[in-house]
């Protein structure tokens, strides 16, 4: 079955807080800002973008983690109909958290020291209705354990005797046990050294041929997206400013955006050294405008539409639409 298994329709998410001590009234932060993306069955999209972007809000809002403010978070199982999450009941809403995990950026914190890698592994098995006894978890614990390349002697050690990447492995292991359809990768390479970083990535890579599974690869490392995401999207202040196919946005950066984070990762100085801001209100221009060396005064009174320039290439900028 082709198409896309998780499309995010005009998805917006707000938080309020107090706005200081003698404040009145609260102030409104946009985490994420009328986003709109869809992951094709079998296919990895990234999310990059600065931290503070709003690219974790999206992922968690995509496993209902958060509620969106406003918007449409819609999956499509292998087996049935397109539909919009916040319409799920109650079992709808478990078999899908079922099919699409989700995967912390630290394993450390994650998971339980407390518990066995077999402990851990089998235990979203064990609240579920899959689960059929100890001795079956142990036959899926064991064949998930090696596909994630570590040992049957693994499963009854505890995470703090293993290695950084070691750990990842079993946060991997565990998000499998249910037979996803889809996983939400959060910055799952940005706590390891570079050298386990490349293994790392090449074990999701062959996961997602053996297990045809998709992907939201969240991350700030535009090497690892350029090698492992088919389409890319680049998020700056809760909105999303480009996005193309992987192969083209490394050649082709049209957002002044785009090109500062790739000129940072080149080790280039970068345009404009401007602090990130939070966006505490809605904006009507730009919310990259007052970093961009390009900016006119259009930029600071409009905000355009995420516009397709070509095949697959869209981009938010008045200067090149």
């Amino acid at each position: 079955m082709s198409g896309a298994i998780i499309e995010v329709r005009h998805l917006s998410k707000t938080f309020s807080f107090e706005a200081g001590f003698f404040a009145r009234g609260e102030r409104t932060v946009y985490a994420v800002n009328d986003v709109s993306f869809s992951i094709q069955r079998g296919s990895t999209y990234g999310l990059v973008g600065e931290s503070g972007c709003g690219k974790t809000t999206t992922a968690r809002l995509l496993v209902g983690m958060y509620s969106p403010t406003s918007g449409e978070i819609r999956y499509a199982p292998e087996a049935g109909e397109a539909r919009n999450i916040a319409s799920y009941t109650k079992n709808e809403m478990r078999a899908y958290r079922e099919k699409v995990k989700y995967i912390f950026q630290d394993p450390a914190r994650s998971l339980n020291p407390r518990m066995n890698v077999f402990e851990i592994i089998t235990s979203p098995l064990r609240y579920s209705s899959e689960w059929r006894g100890k001795d079956d978890a142990k036959e899926r614990a064991l064949k998930i354990i090696k596909e994630v390349g570590m040992s049957e002697a693994d499963l009854f050690r505890r995470p703090s005797e293993f290695s950084g990447g070691q750990r990842q492995r079993i946060s991997i292991a565990r998000a499998l046990i249910m037979e996803p359809e889809a996983l939400i990768c959060d910055e799952v390479i940005s706590a390891l050294d570079v050298s386990i970083q490349g293994q790392i990535i090449n074990l999701l890579d062959d996961l997602r041929k053996t297990r045809s599974l998709s992907f939201l690869f969240i991350t700030h490392d535009l090497k690892a997206a350029s090698y492992f995401c088919d389409v890319i999207g680049v998020m700056y202040r809760g909105i999303l400013v480009e996005e193309a196919p992987a192969a083209d946005l490394y050649e082709t950066k049209l957002h002044p955006y785009t090109k500062l984070l790739f000129d940072g990762a080149l080790g280039k100085e970068a345009a404009s050294n401007a602090e990130v801001k939070t966006t505490l209100e809605a904006e009507k221009g730009c919310p990259f405008a007052y970093r961009c060396p390009h900016a006119e005064k259009a930029c600071y009174e409009m905000l355009p539409e995420l516009t397709e320039t070509e095949n697959g290439h869209r981009v938010r900028c008045l200067l090149v639409q």
